[in-house]
């Protein structure tokens, strides 16, 4: 579900019932667990934690680097975690607490799909969302 929602509220009026408490829950967890230096705003159609150009300087885009998104598709809600592709080691941490905790991880090549709130493994994403400081992921980018 592509939105035009300017704000983080419309967006999360427009969420459909049946996955609204998927994405409050991991917005919850995003703001609590995000380094400092990000900010959450709506981009690409979804809630996104970026950098602020400021920091990171010109992009080739010329949009913030997108650290963390959460976005209502029409059969899941998808957790975007950059992060997590920087480095092969925090990709398999991530895949290992799913599996460890006998959880199916559901996970494309650029997104979570979480379609219950019983399969947001509410430790492995804190564990995602503090793994890089907004320094380091800058630096991982420029590369």
């Amino acid at each position: 579900m592509r939105s035009d929602a300017a704000t983080v509220a419309e967006y999360l009026d427009e969420i459909p019932a049946h996955q609204i408490d998927i994405v409050r829950e991991l917005r919850e967890l995003v703001l609590n667990n995000l380094p400092d230096g990000y900010y959450e705003a709506m981009n690409w159609g979804m809630i996104t934690y970026e950098v602020p150009l400021e920091a990171s300087g010109k992009t080739y885009n010329g949009k913030p680097l997108m650290y963390v998104a959460i976005g209502a598709q029409k059969n899941h809600v998808g957790l975007y975690l950059c992060g997590i592709y920087c480095r092969a080691n925090l990709k398999n941490a991530f895949a290992e607490a799913y599996e460890k905790a006998g959880l199916k991880l559901d996970m494309g090549r650029a997104c979570i799909r979480i379609r219950k709130p019983e399969h947001i493994l509410r430790e492995a994403v804190t564990d995602a969302v503090r793994a890089l400081s907004m320094e380091e992921y800058i630096e991982i980018c420029r590369r």
